[in-house]
């Protein structure tokens, strides 16, 4: 396995375990992250005890693993500060619907509550729990409470949990912990302090009370994007059109139809915003009358008159003190060349770019970043990953 040890040489990091079946990958985790260079402490609640052991722990990290707040070799008896006060980061993974209830509550009950409470460094959590656990409500107050708090939360994921259920609330797999954590320490902060609205997804112009006109945008990007911009530290607004995706934890999410919708809640928080990131596919034309009731099929035909939509991104990038615009240009032909005028247009410092026929419904994409300086192309990866290297673009620029 190829590692990137100098890339996060010298780091510290505590890793967190709490009770639960996820407490098995775990392990996995550890091995990955000592493997990066990545110095890992440990520190396991009762419960996890009972799901993996901690000389397994020991043993892959090569350190020893806390579990009791009264732990008498500690200096000074004090484990819950020194622990705390020596590593760069704390992971806890996986972070169980109890832990984080106590988290949120402020609660000091046992080691790695208290050091969490204690701690003078940067906290990530990946929730794992029951699809149920998940979806409650109090599960979802107690997430925003803490991401209120500085908290950052990852995952969880969709898929066959351990009960048999299918749904979310999966840990994330250990490479994908130990890709968020190298990014944390190579990116963690790029965004601090900064307001970004993000919209994402489609919109849907009705044609009547059951039908409208739409696209093939599935909001991936759009939602890799926001996601990527609250791990490196930004309060986060996305604005989402339909979709049928899980949307990231951000701190303000605006569910939005149509085209009109979608300008009405960006004018709403665009003076408050330090970046926007326009990577919805808004519809460019609506129904310009729009039937209330179902319109009946016949034999004869049908004609429908189009208006043009509001130009989100340009509303706001003619604003008389915009914030730093990026816009999104999927096109099917002459891609540089029609995203370059759609970036001269709309007077914009970024512009994104990609195939439409390649990038929609797809995980992967491979984009051209277009700015002052000319273009930058990210071979294709993920959308999670070009999200990132997006986000560092961004700064970037910003900080120009």
């Amino acid at each position: 396995m190829t590692t990137c040890a100098s890339s996060v040489s010298k780091k510290r990091l505590l890793l967190g375990i709490t009770g639960g079946v996820a407490a098995y990958k775990a392990a996995e985790l550890a091995r990955l992250l000592t493997q990066e260079g990545i110095e890992v402490r440990t520190v396991m609640t009762k419960s996890a005890c009972h799901f993996v052991g901690p000389v397994t722990f020991q043993s892959l990290t090569g350190n020893p693993v806390y579990t009791d707040l009264w732990e008498t070799n500690a200096v000074n008896n004090m484990a819950h500060i020194n622990l705390s006060r020596h590593v760069d980061m704390i992971l806890v993974a996986p972070a169980s619907a109890d832990f984080i209830a106590r988290l949120a509550g402020g609660m000091a009950d046992d080691l790695l509550a208290t050091l969490c409470l204690a701690r003078d460094c940067p906290l990530i959590i990946a929730p794992a729990m029951n699809r149920q656990m998940w979806e409650n409500p109090a599960t979802q107050r107690n997430l925003s409470l803490l991401q209120r708090d500085g908290v950052r939360i990852i995952g969880p994921a969709s898929g066959e949990q351990a009960c048999g259920e299918i749904g979310m609330g999966r840990m994330l797999e250990a490479s994908e912990l130990v890709e968020m954590v190298r990014t944390a320490f190579q990116t963690g902060g790029l965004l601090q302090g900064k307001k970004v609205l993000v919209t994402a997804g489609p919109t849907f112009e009705a044609i009547d009370a059951v039908r409208g006109i739409t696209n093939k945008s599935s909001g991936k990007m759009g939602y890799a994007v926001a996601r990527a911009a609250v791990d490196a530290g930004a309060t986060v607004t996305l604005v989402s059109g339909p979709t049928c995706l899980v949307p990231p934890i951000v701190d303000k999410l605006i569910q939005v139809v149509s085209a009109e919708d979608m300008l009405h809640a960006v004018q709403a928080e665009i003076s408050q915003i330090d970046i926007f990131i326009s990577v919805a596919a808004v519809a460019d034309y609506r129904v310009a009358r729009v039937c209330q009731q179902k319109i009946k099929k016949s034999d004869k035909k049908l004609s429908i008159e189009l208006i043009p939509n509001p130009d989100i991104l340009m509303m706001v990038s003619s604003l008389p003190e915009p914030p730093f615009c990026v816009g999104f240009a999927a096109e099917t032909e002459d891609l540089e060349k029609n995203a370059e005028l759609k970036r001269r247009k709309k007077n914009l410092p970024l512009l994104v770019a990609n195939l439409a026929q390649d990038a929609i419904g797809s995980d992967e994409s491979e984009l051209i970043l277009l700015d002052g300086a000319g273009k930058h192309v990210l071979p294709k990866a993920s959308k999670m990953e070009q999200a990132r290297h997006l986000i560092k673009h961004i700064n970037s620029l910003y900080q120009q």
